[in-house]
């Protein structure tokens, strides 16, 4: 059974820095690409970030190119979300998965229960 537990969000001033932690279990961690999504307020789900298996390649968002930065660490089954120059636009819960937005939106990937980052102005 696929478990993911994110972890680190909370209240930050803009400008900020969070840490986001996914604890995995339940597959293979090590061969599955990971991905991190978020939802604002009254806003639909929204991409934030990939990392391939590996962790040798990522891709980002545009709304978090150059303040993002997802890793991995595989020996411990564990994703992160290093998140730099906060804004307030990224006010929203964050949700790690195994498949890409498409897939868990369509039932087929595991994510979390989520965790909240509240920047505040």
């Amino acid at each position: 059974q696929v478990q993911l537990v994110e972890s680190g969000g909370g209240l930050v001033q803009r400008g900020g820095s969070l840490r986001l932690s996914c604890a995995a279990s339940g597959f293979r961690f090590s061969t599955y690409s990971m991905y991190w999504i978020r939802q604002a307020p009254g806003k639909g789900l929204e991409w934030v970030a990939t990392i391939n298996p590996s962790g040798d390649f990522t891709w980002y968002a545009d709304s978090g190119k150059g303040r993002f930065t997802i890793s991995r660490e595989n020996a411990k089954n564990t994703l992160y979300l290093e998140m730099n120059s906060l804004k307030s636009d990224d006010t929203a819960v964050y949700y790690c998965a195994n498949g890409p937005l498409r897939d868990v939106i369509d039932g087929r990937a595991g994510w979390g229960q989520g965790t909240q980052v509240t920047v505040s102005s």
